[in-house]
């Protein structure tokens, strides 16, 4: 009986666990690359040289709703507005990268 409750614990808390830090799958240090590739012409140190107001620095995100990975993952996959879509050019795994990247990086102060 005990080792079953060890069990079921031990399953509750990696699923709590996964459920809180959902972005761990992503890889930021591949993103920055992808970043660095594919974003950094329009986006170099979290700034947007098409539409200054809309940065990627955390008061920005946050005011134009873009402060989750869903978020940035939808932006960078289907493009909006001056932003082209990017899901012909990279793969999903790189996208989702990419959100992490900028997430971590606007935590940071883009420094």
């Amino acid at each position: 009986m005990r080792k079953i409750f060890s069990v079921l614990l031990l399953g509750i808390t990696i699923f709590t666990f996964a459920f809180n830090h959902p972005a761990l799958a992503a890889d930021a240090g591949n993103g920055a690359k992808v970043f660095s590739a594919n974003c950094a012409s329009c986006h170099a140190g979290g700034k947007n040289l098409v539409q200054a107001n809309k940065s990627l620095k955390t008061e920005d995100l946050e005011k134009y709703g873009m402060n989750s990975a869903e978020a940035i993952i939808a932006q960078v996959t289907n493009g909006k507005n001056a932003m082209p879509a990017f899901k012909a050019r990279l793969k999903p795994e790189q996208i989702e990268d990419v959100a992490a990247y900028v997430l971590e990086q606007a935590e940071k102060g883009w420094k």
